[in-house]
């Protein structure tokens, strides 16, 4: 969460029902970089076209965090009704979009993410206007790994068949998948664990980690108009995600083995180059390069479509 905070990284847990996901994506605003001013105009003035803004209130000074149902429609999704007015993607705007349990969704309605995803932006067409709206959010997913939730548990025994796991999988395409630069695993938490003493970070600890990141980021993009690594394009990437020799091998053999597409490579080296950051590292080095590639795991564990 960390990584993806600090990167504003797309994010996609999974794990069996009870081990935190839900817990810890509804955490992330908490570790989130505070609003610019200019941030927080373009969010105020979103929600109010929306008729979201509440009452005696100014400017909107936190980042959004939306968690639409899985029964919601593609319109409500990207936005839309007679007079286009923005929906939960552009509400999400400079903050987060939260979909729990994924493969319950709708499977053309998550395909609509895809165009947002990559642009950052939603134009919606009516027959009497046109409109484009911002959607630049932090997208954060959750799901089981398999429809009894229990896949690769060490707890409870998965009584699912491969034919069930390959179709909950199934409904979650690859292009989108390929559009989440952090895809990982969460285990089961130990009843050791809870009842620890040892001192746990709060997110005011994590947060200050994470701003010293961004600030990082900021300095180093301020030419460029974008202010994250989670926005590089693939001419920024090979101008500021450099390689020595080792990483280069070292991603060369995880992408042959994992089967990755271009888009999971550039993805790699923008996680690698968040954590370098959080590490304040000027260069990108082998053991960064080594946990991103842990990050796209579900990559080598699932087919996909």
């Amino acid at each position: 969460m960390e990584v993806a905070a600090a990167g504003g990284h797309n994010c996609l847990l999974i794990g069996a029902p009870g081990s935190g996901k839900t817990m810890m994506a509804r955490r992330i605003p908490s570790i989130l970089p505070d609003l610019t001013f200019e941030e927080s105009l373009e969010t105020t003035k979103i929600h109010s076209i929306a008729g979201k803004l509440e009452k005696n209130s100014s400017l909107i000074v936190t980042r959004p965090f939306r968690s639409p149902h899985h029964t919601i429609s593609g319109i409500s999704l990207i936005g839309g009704g007679r007079i286009p007015k923005p929906g939960e993607i552009s509400l999400a705007h400079n903050g987060v979009l939260f979909l729990d349990e994924l493969p319950e969704f709708n499977k053309n309605t998550l395909e609509v993410l895809r165009g947002p995803l990559e642009d950052k932006i939603v134009t919606i067409s009516r027959l009497n206007a046109s409109l484009t709206y911002p959607c630049n959010f932090m997208f954060v997913a959750s799901m089981n790994p398999c429809p009894c939730g229990y896949l690769g548990s060490k707890e409870k025994e998965c009584t699912c068949s491969e034919k069930a796991i390959s179709k909950y999988i199934g409904k979650i395409s690859g292009p989108l998948l390929d559009r989440i630069d952090i895809q990982t695993e969460v285990t089961q938490v130990k009843y050791q664990n809870l009842e620890s003493s040892t001192r746990i970070e709060n997110s005011k600890e994590i947060k200050n980690r994470v701003n010293k990141a961004r600030k990082l980021q900021q300095n180093r993009y301020k030419k460029e108009s974008i202010y994250s690594n989670s926005q590089l394009t693939p001419r920024l990437i090979e101008k500021y995600c450099k390689l020595d020799e080792q990483s280069k091998m070292l991603l060369e053999l995880a992408f042959n083995k994992l089967g990755l597409s271009a888009r999971a490579y550039g993805r790699i080296l923008k996680v690698a180059r968040t954590i370098a950051d959080l590490e304040n590292e000027h260069n990108i080095l082998p053991t960064h390069v080594a946990e991103a590639i842990q990050y796209r795991n579900l990559d080598k564990r699932y087919k996909r479509n």
